[in-house]
């Protein structure tokens, strides 16, 4: 069942969504050759509970820490380690907060010292794809619509969708109805209602759109070796359209990115 919100909750929901992007922009301060992600998921878990909130992954149905974090051919579910981070590699983190009796989820895949281009193009591709599908969460559309978006974007620049794993309804609980392929045919799946909250994760491999998982019982790879991109937002359903809780622009400040790319689904210009 969708649970719709008000307009009050909904701002709840954006406060939980602002810590995790506040999260994620300290995380680009930090991740770099040589960095554990053992050491990242720390600093994280410190800077949310700094901000008046709890990490929502740890604990989640067993999960051993703050982040996921996903380097190369892992998809998602990655736990930290011990292992340096190396030039070349691309990792998604993946993070959670709760605050307020409502959660915040969403995902970034970053780039560390020297990518190939290939690599480049796939990130590029999969981010590009997450804006795709939030343009199809709107009122009349269907969950399919928004799948149907990304699948025939990234499959036509030579990409595969995962299948096993997709986005969700997102609110008191980390997962609510709907959930969210990255996949599907138009007209198919639950209908977009007002006041509905998801997150949209797109989950793009390289190679073959196969996946394993490994004994952790958590991390899951790519069934080839090739790398893996992952982005996610979470998006409201407001007078109809699509407005983003969640934000990237702290990541890019961090980078030194000048990016638009979100404001066609803001109201109200986003100050940081």
């Amino acid at each position: 069942m969708i649970v719709q919100k008000t307009r009050e909750q909904i701002e709840l929901m954006r406060e939980s969504a602002l810590i995790v992007s506040k999260t994620l922009g300290m995380i680009a301060r930090e991740i770099k050759p040589g960095v554990t992600t053992l050491y990242l998921d720390k600093l994280a878990e410190e800077f949310i509970r700094d901000h008046g909130a709890v990490p929502g992954f740890l604990g989640l149905y067993g999960f051993p820490n703050s982040l996921c974090m996903s380097p190369n051919s892992q998809v998602v579910h990655g736990i930290p380690n011990n292992i340096p981070l190396e030039s070349g590699d691309v990792i998604s983190v993946d993070c959670g907060a709760f605050k307020n009796g409502y959660h915040g989820d969403h995902a970034y895949s970053f780039e560390i010292g020297d990518v190939a281009p290939e690599t480049k193009k796939l990130l590029q591709i999969t981010k590009e794809s997450l804006y795709v599908g939030i343009r199809e969460f709107k009122i009349g559309n269907r969950v399919e619509d928004v799948g149907n978006a990304i699948q025939t974007y990234c499959e036509k620049a030579g990409y595969s969708v995962v299948r096993e794993l997709v986005g969700h309804g997102l609110g008191t609980k980390m997962h609510e109805d709907p959930e969210m392929p990255n996949y599907g045919k138009r007209g198919r799946g639950k209908m977009f209602v007002e006041g509905m909250v998801v997150a949209i994760e797109p989950m793009i491999n390289m190679g073959t759109r196969n996946i394993k998982q490994h004994k952790d019982g958590w991390t899951i790879t790519t069934a080839d070796g090739k790398p893996s991109a992952h982005f996610e937002h979470d998006v409201a359903l407001i007078d109809g359209k699509p407005e983003i809780l969640s934000t990237f622009k702290y990541i890019y400040e961090a980078l030194g990115i000048v990016s638009n790319e979100e404001d066609e689904f803001r109201k109200v210009a986003f100050a940081f």
